[in-house]
């Protein structure tokens, strides 16, 4: 069998004393590209930080290629993170540059190109995304679904092996969430990147994905086919699927029965 590109094993996360993450175990394959999805709180950022290791687990192994996140030296990291694009949630453009200066920064940061060069990679990524010639404006001057695609084509400047997109389509108007859908989708393919998107969508994500992990309770409920996932009957991929205000996942705060038989004892004993 190939070595997964990324893989998970019996992975364990906490925030102090909240457990985020139980004995996860996830494999994905080179070049595919994979959903996570689950409710809010469900661990879905917190795999994001870990393949990129701005976290560490607290127990179990994080895997990129068969070798251990944890074992990498100060090179090997840094090797790591200059094949990985992030594309963040709202784009996370510097307001204070140019849209060209944007651009250019992962460039300038990772590689020592002329300027020449330089300026044709960012030329080519605005082609790409279909804004060639707003390179002298300022993401104050764009839309919010432009200034998502200059996002896009600061993530794809130096052609990453591995792609990481957190929530890409929030707040976006319906045409420009399918304009950075389409984009995503060919990008990736052009690519030949493997790609772990974080979302809530369920109207363009299932259309661009190969693979769907939905989280619940820092656990896996589901991992399949995107066609799979809208074929499940588990409870708590019907809820998330249907939008239905309670399930598996109550909508009341786990407390609050307690809360309120302690407050109506009090109020027997006045």
């Amino acid at each position: 069998m190939n070595t997964p590109f990324i893989e998970f094993r019996h992975v364990h996360f906490a925030y102090s004393d909240r457990p985020i993450l139980k004995d996860l175990n996830i494999s994905i394959e080179q070049g595919r590209f994979v959903a996570i999805m689950g409710g809010s709180g469900s661990g879905k950022t917190t795999v994001l930080r870990l393949i990129s290791r701005q976290l560490q687990p607290k127990s179990g192994q994080v895997l990129i290629n068969g070798k251990d996140l944890a074992s990498f030296s100060e090179t090997e990291l840094y090797e790591h993170r200059r094949k990985m694009g992030v594309l963040f949630q709202f784009g996370a453009l510097f307001t204070d540059l140019s849209i060209f200066e944007n651009i250019a920064f992962p460039i300038r940061e990772h590689s020592h190109l002329p300027e020449k060069m330089i300026r044709d990679l960012v030329l080519l990524k605005l082609n790409a995304v279909g804004l060639r010639g707003i390179e002298e404006s300022t993401p104050s001057d764009l839309s919010g679904g432009m200034a998502r695609r200059v996002a896009l084509a600061r993530t794809i400047a130096l052609d990453p092996s591995l792609m990481l997109y957190d929530e890409p389509f929030t707040g976006l108007d319906p045409i420009s969430l399918g304009v950075i859908a389409h984009l995503i989708a060919r990008i990736n393919r052009a690519l030949e990147a493997t790609s772990v998107m974080v979302t809530h969508d369920l109207t363009k994500s299932l259309d661009i994905v190969d693979q769907v992990i939905f989280l619940s309770e820092g656990q896996i409920k589901f991992d399949g086919t995107p066609t799979e996932f809208k074929q499940d009957n588990s409870p708590w991929v019907k809820q998330f699927f249907n939008g239905l205000p309670d399930g598996p996942v109550e909508y009341r705060f786990p407390n609050v029965h307690s809360l309120t038989e302690d407050l109506l004892q009090r109020e027997s004993i006045k």
